[in-house]
């Protein structure tokens, strides 16, 4: 067992009894798994909560687990669930990621920037403006660029069939494309086109 073992045949060696697949399943997926569920929850001590519960539902569901889907599918549909819960209980409202949640997001849907500080004024302005899409949206786009989920994926994730997936992966390029050109320096305007590659 070792980085080359699938997702599943790791998840089926975990369910069998093997501690070691579950750190190898963890350390791959904790932290696109942490930043999905940050810029969905909000604060980082509701994000730890929420991440440590989607963690603990895997050790307690890792019996019952079946190959029915990809894991990181099963895996981002038991984190859609536990979000679901606590927006019924807490009614947020929209995500606040915090400063150490910046690496990364810039680089996803961007071209590199020319320096540090414009790749961090990049992100924050991303998590901005995610904060602004509608639950839905943010949700969908958080699942692609940070899971890395396909649409098919996304769908099966969220409850709801390929083109609605789709349809809400639209609308929120959409708006972030249009929310940064407007915040874009003159030589950075371009870089919103890339949004949707990936």
């Amino acid at each position: 067992m070792d980085e080359s073992t699938s997702d599943e045949e790791l998840m089926l060696a975990y369910r069998a009894g093997n501690a070691r697949a579950f750190e190898l399943l963890y350390t791959r997926h904790k932290g696109p798994l942490y930043r999905y569920m940050l810029r969905s929850a909000g604060p980082a001590a509701v994000t730890e909560e929420l991440f440590h519960d989607v963690w603990m539902n895997v050790i307690r569901t890792r019996e019952r687990y079946e190959v029915r889907a990809k894991f990181t599918t099963w895996l981002y549909r038991l984190a859609h669930n536990r979000l679901v819960d606590h927006y019924r209980r807490s009614r947020a409202g929209a995500a606040v990621a915090d400063e150490d949640a910046l690496d990364g997001v810039a680089d996803a849907p961007f071209r590199e920037p020319d320096n540090e500080l414009d790749r961090r004024r990049v992100a924050r302005e991303i998590i901005e403006q995610l904060a602004l899409l509608p639950d839905a949206q943010r949700e969908v786009f958080l699942l692609r660029h940070e899971a890395g989920l396909a649409l098919d994926d996304i769908a099966e994730v969220t409850g709801v069939d390929a083109e609605t997936a789709k349809s809400r992966l639209r609308y929120a390029l959409t708006k972030l494309r249009r929310a940064l050109a407007r915040h874009a320096e003159p030589n950075r305007a371009s870089t919103a086109k890339d949004f949707d590659h990936g």
